[in-house]
């Protein structure tokens, strides 16, 4: 005979796995949307708006970690990615530097795959900073890219979304070049 004991038992367990997976689903999704806050505050020099948008997703991002649940949609490490982004670009426009993986404790994929996404908020402020006339801060910004794009060129990468993601780095790279080379040629900086 069935044991329908087993399965009272198996519903109780897929329940509380569907109420777990709508959490992360939920939170990923507003650690997507803070993320997206913090990179505009700092385009804008915001960092007081900035600041206060990352204590907020530093506490989404815990909660996202403790579930530790994968999903059928893959956006907890969507989440992750925009979070590296997101704080990566703060840092930098703040003091020039780029957090670790282990300082930001996601895996290697996702931090990888956030500098990807990096590079193309490094190009908006780059433009930015030519128009205000600050090309020492464009060229710096050259360089970062330009040192992102070597580093990533000695990975081994196989053929996935990181790898597809990675070409963006090329792409932007060859933006500011473009960009600094303008500058040159205008004689301006």
């Amino acid at each position: 005979m069935l044991n329908r004991q087993e399965f009272s038992k198996i519903r109780k367990e897929m329940h509380n796995l569907d109420l777990k997976r709508e959490d992360v689903i939920q939170t990923s999704r507003e650690v997507i949307t803070i993320s997206k806050q913090i990179i505009y505050a700092a385009q804008r020099n915001d960092m007081k708006e900035a600041e206060s948008a990352i204590k907020k997703i530093n506490e989404k991002v815990r909660k996202l970690k403790k579930v530790n649940i994968l999903t059928d949609t893959n956006i907890s490490s969507v989440a992750f990615q925009e979070y590296v982004e997101a704080i990566s670009f703060y840092e930098f426009v703040k003091s020039g530097k780029i957090p670790t993986k282990a300082g930001l404790g996601v895996s290697a994929e996702n931090y990888l795959s956030g500098l990807c996404d990096l590079t193309g908020e490094l190009v908006r402020k780059a433009i930015y900073d030519v128009i205000h006339k600050k090309f020492g801060e464009a060229k710096r910004i050259k360089e970062l890219v330009h040192d992102i794009y070597g580093e990533f060129l000695k990975l081994h990468l196989r053929n996935g979304e990181l790898r597809k993601k990675s070409d963006s780095i090329k792409w932007n790279l060859k933006k500011l070049e473009e960009v600094m080379y303008d500058i040159e040629m205008k004689g301006r900086r």
